[in-house]
């Protein structure tokens, strides 16, 4: 079975997901939430493809950000600071 970049791409996006959900039932998920995008960087980094992984990370963040409907403002500030995160930590 072959990896594609989605098929490695998409739990990276799920964590993040999971943490935004939980941001918008209150819980603070900062520390969680760095830490995740640290580790998904990281994950892809020792990848052959890892830059075609990083870019559809952060494309990946920037459509969930897009297309989050803009009432759930918690949920979306999670999203739009993981992908600003990641864009960090891509730059390094």
């Amino acid at each position: 079975m072959r990896a594609t970049v989605v098929g490695l791409v998409t739990p990276h996006l799920m964590r993040v997901v999971d943490l935004a959900n939980e941001a918008q039932k209150g819980i603070n998920v900062h520390f969680h939430l760095q830490d995740a995008v640290a580790r998904s960087m990281a994950e892809m980094a020792d990848q052959y493809n890892a830059s075609n992984l990083v870019s559809a990370y952060v494309g990946g963040l920037d459509t969930l950000a897009a297309q989050a409907p803009k009432a759930r403002a918690d949920y979306l500030r999670v999203v739009q600071d993981a992908a600003a995160a990641a864009r960090r930590l891509g730059r390094d």
